[in-house]
């Protein structure tokens, strides 16, 4: 590589701007670029320690992402992207300060967490904390374990404008490769929080709970207005804890046919939003 463009400078280089890729794209610079040609390298380690522990994710304040659309989606809204991982040939235009290996392809299929990598892979900063979090409009999900909801309620959370998405007790780490992919991106620009139950007794003091459940005192979910409450999920096999039904103002449900006993967790939540949202968003009628 020339020493022209590693001393390029990154203007025009846009936040938002699509990642190009190819021998003959334009690469902007970026503060150290190396090329990785061994599976036993200390950051391929690394990359594949991210994947596999959410411990290790947030003992070093950062997740690990995978190919070309997550990472327009990240360039595109602002992550704060520490490592590149780019195969050669496929090289693509970099952030300013961003650490770049160019990788074999079997290196690629090393550090990559997918069975067949997209010739990219790049680890993001964990944001902090609010410390402020307000619960009105919030969805709740507690001990949702799968990754694939987590991420997809993300997604449909980001859709509906859903301000806060909570995860309160055993939920699946928003920062896991699975729920980033299936987050499709919104993972980059979706608000989360993890709350204790106390944490969550505090927030809620005037503002009400309502929990999806089965119950025979629960009301019809297109009967109340949603907009300033917030909503609890759990999971589809034992639904939500007695402790977190205590929180509650009230239960309520979906109408669904008798024929079925209950929806998968994405699903209901999916719907749920859909109802705190109605009226809110453009073309929509209360």
């Amino acid at each position: 590589m020339s020493k022209n463009i590693l001393s390029a400078r990154a203007a025009g280089m846009e936040g938002g701007t699509l990642p190009q890729r190819g021998r003959g794209a334009e690469k902007a610079w970026c503060a150290h670029m190396m090329t990785i040609t061994s599976r036993k390298n200390p950051r391929v380690a690394h990359f594949k320690k991210l994947a596999a522990s959410g411990e290790y994710r947030y003992a070093c304040g950062e997740y690990i992402c995978d190919g070309w659309k997550l990472y327009g989606e990240a360039q595109k809204w602002g992550a704060a992207i520490r490592e590149i991982m780019v195969t050669q040939g496929q090289e693509g235009t970099y952030p300013p300060g961003a650490q770049v290996y160019l990788v074999t392809p079997e290196v690629m299929e090393a550090a990559s967490p997918m069975r067949t990598p997209q010739g990219i892979v790049f680890t993001v900063e964990i944001p902090e904390t609010p410390d402020e979090v307000e619960l009105a409009g919030a969805l709740i999900l507690e001990n949702i374990q799968d990754p694939g909801n987590v991420g997809t309620v993300l997604r449909t959370a980001n859709a509906f404008d859903i301000p806060l998405v909570a995860l309160v007790g055993s939920c699946a780490d928003v920062w896991s490769p699975k729920t980033v992919r299936a987050s499709m991106g919104a993972v980059f620009r979706q608000r989360t929080a993890r709350l204790t139950l106390p944490r969550l007794a505090e927030l809620s003091a005037g503002v009400p709970i309502y929990g999806a459940a089965l119950r025979e005192d629960a009301r019809d979910i297109r009967t109340l207005a949603l907009g300033r409450a917030a909503v609890a999920v759990g999971n589809e096999g034992s639904g939500l804890s007695r402790e977190l039904l205590g929180l509650c103002a009230g239960t309520v449900i979906i109408p669904m046919s008798p024929r079925c006993e209950s929806l998968n967790a994405a699903v209901a939540a999916s719907l749920v939003m859909w109802e705190m949202a109605r009226g809110r968003l453009p073309g929509q009628d209360r």
